[in-house]
């Protein structure tokens, strides 16, 4: 029975970045063994454990044969007898099938750290073409390490390409799809996972609103839309995922129009079941993003009427936080932010009990209230 560190955690170890997780293979064991050494079963599709000191996972060395479509097409055989290069065979790149034994020697049967090296994303062997998930992980992979140089192997795109052809992406459920891009959003060059996806196909069929952004059209739009997709990489300034995600708003809007934009994003968030969080900011910066740029020329009546469509007295916290999205998503200093913010407010510091206390009554008050934020608008200095 022998244990090694594999995976991810032996990548960013040889890259010198910080471990987010250890992920552990046990050769020559059996499940019974693994309880009995106090080890806690976890699933019912894999033989994996959870140490029960550390928490950390713990997979007994398996193959898997395909035997269906999809990524739980799979029938997986996890034995003594298999190997620990037959366990790495199984993996997506080659520099995720890297293992250290407990020596810290490192184990690389496939030529990882070469690629590692090299900058190179590059499948472990033919079996790539049965998970259809590794189109996503390859993306994300590409996203999170291209500031480093890291690209795509020839081969490993042309096998990609043929997954999309052969319909096995259509077999990927929104869960998981979702899953990999929320991932993505917590890279710094989040545009890179589009561009996979598009050079491969896969973006038609996954995310077929972004097709928009890539390629020119007989309005001339090319130039305009290779810059709104650079501006995504911007996401990395904002905190919030859900931020990120909005910026993607901006750009749509910047190339298909605020409310073909604002459309598209509904659709997509329904198909993928992004949370309900991430659509209503994005749509929001999609739907009013242009208006929100242009406050330093609209009336205090504008101003008012902005805040009410983008329902910023209700939920100025989000309404803050589109701000952020659109002043990141411009190259220069974006006054649009301070302005609005002291808009709202000024307009949220007037209420309606000194009204009511006046004897006003339904109606009234609104129409009342309305006024009086418009005068408060009024008052606030324009950068």
């Amino acid at each position: 029975m022998e244990t090694y560190l594999v995976g991810g955690a032996v990548r960013d170890q040889l890259l010198q970045l910080p471990v987010q997780e250890r992920d552990w293979v046990v050769v020559g064991a059996t499940p019974q063994q693994m309880l009995d050494l106090g080890y806690k079963p976890v699933g019912k599709d894999f033989p994996v454990f959870l140490h029960p000191e550390t928490g950390e996972e713990y997979a007994l060395a398996r193959t898997e044969r395909k035997s269906g479509h999809g990524y739980k097409g799979f029938q997986v055989q996890a034995s003594p007898e298999v190997t620990l290069e037959q366990d790495l065979l199984r993996r997506d790149l080659t520099i995720n099938a890297m293992a250290l034994d407990g020596n810290g020697q490192l184990i690389d049967p496939y030529g990882g750290e070469e690629d590692l090296r090299n900058g190179l994303l590059r499948h472990v062997s033919p079996a790539f073409v049965e998970d259809p998930v590794r189109i996503l992980r390859v993306a994300r992979f590409a996203a999170r390490f291209r500031r480093w140089g890291f690209h795509l192997a020839h081969d490993t795109l042309a096998l990609m390409r043929t997954m999309v052809q052969d319909g096995e992406v259509d077999y990927l459920v929104p869960e998981r799809v979702w899953a990999e891009l929320a991932k993505t959003l917590q890279t710094d060059r989040p545009a890179q996972f589009f561009k996979v996806l598009h050079s491969c196909g896969a973006l038609a069929v996954l995310f077929p609103e972004l097709e928009p952004l890539f390629g020119t059209t007989e309005e001339g739009h090319g130039e305009a839309k290779t810059d709104a997709l650079r501006r995504f990489d911007r996401a990395a300034e904002l905190d919030a995922l859900e931020a990120r995600f909005a910026l993607l708003g901006w750009i749509l809007a910047a190339v298909r129009g605020a409310e073909a934009a604002a459309a598209d994003l509904e659709a997509l968030c329904a198909r993928a079941r992004i949370p309900n969080e991430y659509r209503d900011l994005a749509v929001l910066v999609a739907r009013h993003g242009t208006d929100l740029d242009a406050c330093l020329e609209q009336s205090p009546d504008a101003i008012m009427a902005l805040l009410e469509a983008c329902d910023a007295l209700r939920r100025p916290e989000r309404f803050a936080r589109a701000l952020r999205v659109c002043r990141v998503a411009h190259k220069d200093a974006w006054p649009q932010e301070d302005y609005l913010l002291r808009c709202l407010t000024a307009a949220a510091a007037v209420n309606a009990a000194g009204l009511v206390a006046r004897g006003l009554k339904g109606p009234e008050v609104g129409q009342a209230l309305q006024g009086l934020r418009v005068e408060a608008i009024a008052k606030v200095a324009q950068p």
